[in-house]
């Protein structure tokens, strides 16, 4: 992205010195408001304004009024002018609430009188919030209208809207979400079904019984998945800390503490890239179930998307922002990461295979591999060979050990973890695991880690030894699992990780 960014208004059309013109003239009408005010709780930002109605319920409630007809009923409502329209005697304009509800108030002369009327052509302009009062009717056209007896600005707006006609640009719908959600529907409708999908979410898991808590965001050792963290200085304790990179081991601690299902929603900060699918800062759900294993948490994690689903969409079908139907419904597919390497490269590839054999696999396909390891080839392989032709969700089964220290060992296969990842669209959505909680096995998996970091892998984890005295307590059999909020939804809407987020960070 630029460094520079052109101003969001400028989706206006307008030049820097047509805006700064136009917000001269608004800042003259906030002075005359501001002087034509009986106190300082008026003028142009009243402290409040007599609301009776809302505009969705006005609608809900004289939406089949027929056309030319009054109800004898009157609201005062307010909303942003979204559309204005002065006229001679009649001056027209289009109230927006916040869900992009919209009604028509209507201004006249024989309703308001001269001086009222003079003040409205004066004062008002697109994009300002306002508070009418009137009666409710239907126009001549069907519109159901407010016949405006009386009127306030609620807030002045300074700046003009952005055409709302015409297609904000992606700079401008990142960078001022506000504009983004004044003037586009699908906005809102990202922000609602986002609200719903995480309120489902934690319905599913209070009906089986999980408890959600909370763990520190700030950490003194990283831990709980391999990513570089962002790092900081705490003044008060005189010591570094890090932003987490997951709740993982802190949630761990609590079910040796016999809290035995146990769940989280917060944020997670990676110090790492950003792309269509990744963001720096995101929010994160773990879960973790006492006398589970990876079998059962998948179970649990596809019942979380498709009550989601169902939450946003009504259906396990739901309807992408293109238009696109996209079936979540179902058992998904399980296939192991082995098995669906070897169809896909035609050559069989097992947690035997030598190093070597990956290393000239890899290197004839053209990829390369930072700190190689067995797992890190045979995980790039697989993303080189099948991950791009997943498009239904699909677990994909079985991962390598030296890649997954905090997964126990496959209860059958040598060299496999009791791991999963799920894919949808051909991208991760969530992970899950038969938990290790070995604390001798453990200690041993982190030694590895260390080793790996100290040889330069700035992913690796460092050797904690607080997690691990709590597990010498005793953690029973346990299944695991962590799902991005942000991919979720776009797994339920078919958006990027940019529109999924309300406020992404952006340069």
């Amino acid at each position: 992205m630029s460094q520079n960014p052109t101003p969001a208004s400028n989706d206006e059309g307008l030049s820097d010195a047509e805006m700064n013109e136009q917000k001269a003239v608004r800042l003259g009408k906030r002075d005359r408001l501001n002087a034509a005010a009986a106190s300082p709780a008026g003028g142009a930002y009243p402290v409040s304004v007599p609301v009776t109605h809302t505009i969705p319920a006005v609608r809900a409630e004289f939406g089949q009024l027929e056309a030319d007809a009054t109800s004898g009923v009157t609201v005062g409502l307010a909303g942003r002018i979204v559309h204005l329209r002065n006229t001679g005697k009649l001056c027209f304009a289009s109230l927006q609430s916040g869900d992009g509800t919209r009604i028509q108030a209507m201004v006249s002369l024989a309703a308001v009188g001269n001086e009222s009327l003079a003040a409205w052509k004066d004062l008002v302009d697109l994009g300002d919030h306002m508070f009418v009062a009137g009666e409710v009717i239907s126009s001549r056209r069907g519109e159901l209208s407010i016949m405006v007896t009386d009127w306030k600005v609620a807030a002045k707006a300074l700046l003009p809207l952005p055409n709302l006609h015409s297609e904000l640009s992606e700079e401008t719908r990142v960078r001022s979400r506000y504009l983004d959600l004044i003037s586009r529907e699908q906005a809102r409708t990202n922000v609602l079904s986002r609200s719903k999908a995480v309120a489902s979410l934690r319905q599913t898991f209070t009906s089986l019984d999980f408890i959600e808590i909370e763990t520190p965001m700030l950490q003194t050792m990283h831990g709980g998945a391999s990513a570089r963290p962002f790092q900081t200085h705490s003044n008060a304790f005189d010591t570094e800390l890090f932003l987490r990179i997951a709740p993982e081991l802190f949630l761990k601690r609590a079910v040796v503490g016999g809290i035995d299902r146990v769940y989280e929603i917060n944020r997670n900060f990676r110090n790492e890239g950003a792309d269509s699918t990744h963001s720096p800062e995101f929010a994160m759900l773990e879960a973790y179930e006492a006398y589970g294993d990876y079998n059962s948490i998948a179970d649990l994690t596809q019942k979380l998307i498709q009550d989601a689903a169902f939450a946003i969409a009504g259906s396990h079908v739901v309807t992408w922002a293109d238009g696109t139907l996209f079936d979540l419904g179902g058992d998904w597919d399980r296939i192991g990461m082995y098995d669906s390497l070897s169809a896909a490269a035609g050559v069989t590839i097992t947690a035997e295979t030598p190093l070597a054999d990956l290393v000239a696999l890899a290197a004839r396909e053209g990829i390369e591999i930072d700190h190689p390891i067995h797992g890190k080839y045979v995980e790039e392989l697989w993303e080189h060979f099948v991950k791009g032709d997943l498009v239904r969700p699909t677990f994909v089964m079985d991962f390598p050990i030296d890649t997954s220290p905090l997964v126990r060992g496959h209860r059958s296969v040598a060299g496999v973890v009791e791991k999963w990842d799920l894919y949808v669209r051909g991208f991760e959505l969530a992970t899950g695991y038969s938990e290790l909680v070995d604390p001798v096995v453990q200690r041993e998996r982190f030694v590895e880690q260390a080793s790996l970091a100290a040889g330069g892998d700035p992913e690796a984890m460092r050797l904690d030894e607080e997690f691990l005295r709590a597990l010498e307590y005793g953690m029973p059999p346990t299944g695991g699992m962590g799902m991005g909020i942000d991919r979720m939804l776009m797994a339920l809407t078919g958006l990027g990780i940019r529109e999924t987020i309300l406020f992404p960070l952006v340069k």
